[in-house]
């Protein structure tokens, strides 16, 4: 077995667990900081390890475009390309699916794609997935999907769950690495009936976990949790779920509530490279904005990361001004930083069975009802 998940304890839905992988146990719920061209941006590997993350993702997608998986696997694997010694999920290439939407063809055989590098042809199918990840040699791997948008019809959403199925088995069939788990892509939308169908059919096929794909594509966080609480319900107790590219703090902890164990999204490095750092009092902070100039504090008070230990806003701010790239690379690491030390309190949180109070505190200073 690639992978072992025990689960330790409950508070209602939300679930304390333990992950074992070849590289290493996670504690989870967690969170995964997204490196999807085998490298967090703007941080060094050690640096994420420092700021609390125990796995990344890749991106079979772009891994494949640049430098090729053959290559990553001529050179002993991605963990030993990149320098991270940790677990590693990588993604499936199926959000591009519908990020490259203007850029693809798709059918009941895979998807079509020109590259966003140079325009030459790339085919995903579900063997060709497989064998790209296989070659990666990531601890676990994703089936191909098909990401239907929020504003989808009907038939176009029972369209992606069928073909989603579809490429599930065959992936299934394809995979053959003993030391790589393979994720199910629950899909359907908002659509809870949908979403229903799709489950039981993965599960019908039995996989070490699941995720469920297809959110944060438009849609509000109401209709998000009105459709993820029943489906992750229906997911196998005694395996790990995992929601992808939900990322918002709120988000998160929305998701922890509905039974949630795995995260990843862009947000920490995207937003650190964009001037914005995450606080639980204040929010979200900006620090091209001129209050910052003369503030001797640092981004938050009790916050452990090495930004926080040695420079002030008005250094950051500094930073973000003269156009230096040690700005985005200080907020990167807090962001990091922030969403780690947030899971690592979820955990606690769930482990002392005040996770509901916890959530309805820290969504009160944020401003979210609970």
């Amino acid at each position: 077995m690639a992978i072992r998940f025990e689960l330790l304890t409950t508070e209602g839905r939300a679930r304390r667990g333990r992950l074992a992988t070849s590289h290493g146990v996670l504690e989870t719920p967690v969170f995964m900081p997204v490196g999807t061209q085998a490298s967090v941006k703007g941080l060094t590997p050690s640096q994420v390890e420092e700021a609390g993350a125990t796995i990344l993702l890749g991106n079979t997608y772009h891994l494949t475009l640049r430098p090729g998986d053959q290559l990553i696997a001529d050179l002993g694997g991605l963990h030993r390309f990149m320098n991270w010694s940790r677990p590693i999920l990588t993604d499936s290439g199926g959000f591009q699916v519908y990020s490259l939407a203007t850029a693809r063809k798709i059918d009941d055989h895979g998807a079509l794609f020109r590259s966003h590098i140079d325009g030459a042809l790339l085919e995903l199918t579900p063997e060709k997935v497989i064998a790209i990840q296989e070659n990666l040699g990531s601890d676990i791997a994703m089936c191909l999907d098909e990401c239907p948008p929020a504003e989808s019809k009907p038939e176009k959403l029972r369209e992606a769950v069928l073909r989603s199925i579809h490429w599930a088995e065959r992936c299934k069939e394809a995979h053959r690495r003993s030391d790589q788990a393979l994720f199910a892509i629950v899909q359907g939308g908002t659509n809870v009936e949908l979403r229903a169908e799709c489950a039981r059919a993965l599960i019908g096929l039995d996989f070490p976990g699941y995720a469920l794909g297809g959110f944060s594509v438009g849609e509000t966080m109401e209709q998000m949790v009105a459709a993820l609480a029943p489906t992750a319900q229906l997911l196998p107790e005694h395996k790990p779920r995992y929601l992808m590219g939900v990322g918002r703090p709120e988000d998160i902890l929305e998701a922890v509530a509905c039974g949630i164990d795995m995260f990843d999204c862009v947000l920490p490095t995207r937003n650190g490279r964009n001037a914005s750092a995450f606080t639980r009092r204040e929010g979200s902070l900006r620090l091209r904005n001129a209050c910052h100039k003369r503030d001797p504090a640092p981004l938050e008070s009790d916050c452990p990361c090495y930004t926080c230990r040695h420079f002030s806003r008005a250094y950051l701010h500094h930073l973000f001004l003269a156009e230096e790239m040690l700005g985005p690379t200080l907020l990167s690491l807090h962001n990091v930083a922030f969403y780690c030390r947030l899971m690592a309190e979820i955990r606690q949180a769930i482990e002392q069975g005040c996770f509901g109070e916890f959530r309805r505190v820290w969504l009160a200073r944020q401003g979210t009802p609970a």
